[in-house]
């Protein structure tokens, strides 16, 4: 199974008068970062819905949206703070007393003052509110991970048909490279017919400087490599997710398949193999990008 980096899911689930609505959306990230928005009263849940959501991702870079809403009459209530609203009380009357004024202190105006009257939340009952926030979670996680990798799904068949691609250029510089050899050994033998007039030739000296140019232009070792990178990428597609994610695997094995097309095409001295080279390189870099959307 191979899953992508982005993906959506969402739940929402109600119960008596509680109801909970949580989103989840991802981009690629290199590691996983869980960047949650959440009411503050739920800010002792956060340890719990982190563990939770790790269940479901290793990388990408998660928004999480958790909204409440709470169906009763009210949930908040009203706190009278007596020893402020006492405090007030004695400074006032005191004030009359230094000042000669009138205590006409009333209750009206007293309970306006900072603080003496205050609306504050309902405490919440945390084992049901946690009960419907972590079946919220897990089905918004499911949803979130299914889309992944359907989403994969595609990224592996794409891949897939570019690792055949690259795989018909490689076959090409393996079938071109050794007729080069033979085309420069003619040309060679040619050019020598052509500046000595006795028409006599050093075989001997003629097979030294076409073996100097074989091992010169040689990419035996590259082609094979290269071979095994595709075969591996393969593998690793076709064997899916493990615990640490396959994305990384795929990103080192690409980088490996564009450093040996750099080595063939600075090797290369000809048209028809640097072109190859070059389809080659375009499509390792179509490769890169694609495995840049894995986990």
């Amino acid at each position: 199974m191979v899953n992508s980096m982005t993906g959506f899911g969402r739940s929402e689930i109600t119960e008596g008068d509680n109801k909970i609505t949580v989103e989840l959306k991802s981009v690629n990230n290199r590691y996983l970062d869980l960047n949650i928005k959440m009411p503050k009263k739920f800010n002792a849940f956060e340890a719990d819905i982190r563990s939770e959501l790790k269940k479901y991702m290793k990388r990408g870079k998660v928004d999480v949206f958790i909204s409440y809403d709470n169906f009763a009459q009210t949930d908040s209530k009203v706190k009278y703070n007596k020893e402020i609203a006492k405090e007030y009380l004695t400074y006032l009357r005191q004030m009359a007393v230094d000042f000669g004024l009138d205590d006409d202190v009333r209750i009206s105006s007293l309970s306006k003052y900072p603080e003496v009257l205050t609306m504050e939340d309902v405490e919440i009952d945390e084992d049901e509110i946690w009960n419907i926030l972590n079946k919220a979670i897990n089905e918004a996680a499911q949803q979130f991970a299914d889309a992944r990798t359907t989403e994969g799904e595609f990224l592996k068949k794409d891949l897939f048909e570019k690792l055949d691609e690259m795989k018909e250029s490689v076959d090409f510089i393996t079938e071109r490279s050794p007729i080069i050899i033979d085309e420069y050994k003619a040309k060679l033998r040619e050019k020598v017919y052509d500046l000595l007039e006795d028409k006599q030739v050093d075989e001997n000296r003629l097979v030294m400087e076409v073996t100097l140019f074989a091992d010169k232009i040689c990419v035996d070792e590259e082609l094979v490599r290269l071979n095994s990178h595709i075969k591996q990428t393969r593998e690793i597609l076709e064997k899916g997710d493990d615990k640490e994610g396959i994305g990384r695997k795929l990103d080192f094995m690409a980088q490996e398949m564009n450093r040996e097309a750099n080595t063939i095409l600075s090797k290369s001295t000809d048209l028809e193999i640097s072109n190859r080279g070059i389809i080659l390189k375009t499509d390792i870099e179509k490769v890169r990008e694609q495995i840049q959307n894995i986990e």
